[in-house]
């Protein structure tokens, strides 16, 4: 079972599993486990149909804490992907325009709070969201055994192992960078590992982060 399958499976559809708020853009943005899983379902058939990621290829991920990101990491594991923090890979995840040049596919991806669009190829770079909701909301790629590298060398059964530790049902107030593996690890998957969720604060302005706590019933912060 891939780690994403293992990780939103035993979530009901309905609860929220990620809320994004930026403080400095004053936006807040909600998943439930099932558009999360939406998200994931058209990044891992894009991946796969478009430029034939296989279990084991890195794909690099150079993204803030975001919905998207959310998004792009379950999508690459879904298909069974080694997410990297760079170097070599077979496809690039960079923020809006900061296109880079490197070895591979270059993926833009928007970041805008409500899921729209770069409006098109930013130079060689492909605009993911325009791209990637063209693909089906619904994955069924082949099984990712355990032992396939999920995340900075670490495998899938490994990456489960280290995200135990917070209570069940945990709801995590997070102002992390999601660093790979350590960010990741403490702010996206360890929650949904322990069937809670993140409310993850980007640009977080000290004052706000009370009534956050106090909105979002959070149990948790980091």
């Amino acid at each position: 079972m891939s780690l994403t399958e293992s990780l939103l499976r035993p979530l009901p559809p309905a609860r929220p599993a990620v809320t994004h708020y930026d403080d400095a853009a004053g936006t807040r943005v909600e998943l439930s486990v099932a558009t999360l899983a939406n998200w994931a379902a058209k990044t891992a058939n894009w991946l796969v149909e478009e430029h034939d990621v296989e279990p084991g290829d890195p794909v690099a991920v150079k993204l803030p804490a975001h919905w998207q990101t959310a998004g792009v990491l379950l999508g690459a594991w879904w298909a069974g992907a080694h997410v990297v923090a760079g170097g070599e890979a077979r496809v690039t995840f960079v923020p809006g325009r900061a296109v880079e040049d490197v070895p591979g596919v270059v993926a833009a991806v928007s970041l805008d709070p409500m899921g729209r669009d770069l409006g098109g190829p930013v130079g060689a770079a492909a605009d993911f969201v325009g791209e990637a909701r063209m693909f089906g909301d619904d994955y069924f790629g082949a099984p990712v055994p355990d032992s396939t590298p999920a995340l900075a060398g670490l495998t899938v059964a490994e990456v489960l192992s280290r995200a135990r530790g917070l209570a069940d049902g945990a709801r995590v107030l997070s102002t992390k960078d999601w660093t790979i593996p350590d960010g990741v690890l403490a702010a996206l998957v360890a929650p949904l590992a322990a069937g809670g969720s993140v409310v993850q604060v980007s640009n977080a302005d000290p004052d706000r982060l009370a009534a956050h706590r106090a909105a979002e019933r959070t149990t948790v912060d980091l």
